[in-house]
């Protein structure tokens, strides 16, 4: 019995700005279910490799597929379909000023579905209820705080149900104790939804508290020099900055590449 491809299967590639090539050979997958952490300092390539996932970037050279089949970057339609089956946490949260919670959440819901109205209203409190935002429907982004923007931006990318969602530093701007709350939120919405995450963050509690395994991008070698699962890295990585990097992180030290 064949095993099922992975959720994504990066091959060979290479990412550039005109002429200036940010990476290069980048090759890993990611499991179906599996909470996959991109780190590295700034200017490594984590932006631009998220952008080249999404879509938002044409390959230089190699191929990105899902779930076994090639993101076809010169079909629009395919493109399309393939993209409804993604959801997106920005670093931001990006909730639309003007839009009330539920308004926002109800957005993808009106753009890429038939659903009546009513229909439409019952899954967005289905999604308010999974992130604990029951009750604030009606309030706007700029009534909430930081941690409940979070968790709204959150109720809004699982609004499709995808199949993997995707974070933008997910932990910026947030407190201990809502980065750790929204770790907990990640951890049960895999768990319940069995969906994949993919999350690019430096933030080292994060990565050893709910990551199954990670990579670790450097600018100077533009590409990866580290991966595998965060613990067994910090021990085995044969580059001293990441074992030095995620040793004192795995010792509970602020750190920041």
């Amino acid at each position: 019995m064949e095993s099922a491809p992975p959720a994504i299967e990066v091959r060979d590639l290479e990412c550039r700005y005109g002429a200036r090539t940010v990476l290069k050979g980048v090759s890993f997958i990611v499991r179906e279910k599996e909470i996959f952490f991109v780190m590295g300092g700034n200017g490594s390539g984590k932006s631009t490799l998220l952008k080249h996932l999404l879509g938002l970037m044409v390959p230089a050279r190699g191929s990105v597929a899902y779930f076994g089949k090639p993101f076809d970057f010169e079909n629009p339609l395919g493109q399309r379909d393939l993209l409804k089956r993604f959801g997106v946490l920005f670093q931001t949260s990006a909730l639309w000023s003007s839009m009330s919670l539920a308004e926002n959440v109800e957005l993808p819901l009106v753009e890429h579905t038939r659903l009546g109205r009513r229909e439409r209203r019952e899954i967005v409190a289905l999604k308010l209820a999974q992130v604990g935002l029951t009750g604030n429907e009606h309030k706007y982004p700029a009534e909430l705080s930081g941690g409940m923007k979070k968790r709204a931006g959150l109720a809004r990318a699982l609004a499709l149900d995808p199949s993997i969602v995707f974070f933008d530093e997910p932990s910026a701007g947030l407190d201990p104790a809502n980065a750790k709350g929204l770790d907990d939120l990640i951890l049960e919405t895999r768990d319940n939804m069995a969906t994949t995450m993919v999350i690019v963050s430096h933030d080292l509690a994060s990565i050893f508290e709910i990551g199954d395994r990670m990579i670790f991008l450097d600018g100077e070698a533009k590409g990866i020099i580290a991966e595998g699962p965060p613990e067994k890295v910090a021990e085995t990585a044969k580059d001293p900055r990441v074992r030095k990097l995620l040793t004192r992180g795995r010792e509970g030290k602020a750190v920041a590449p």
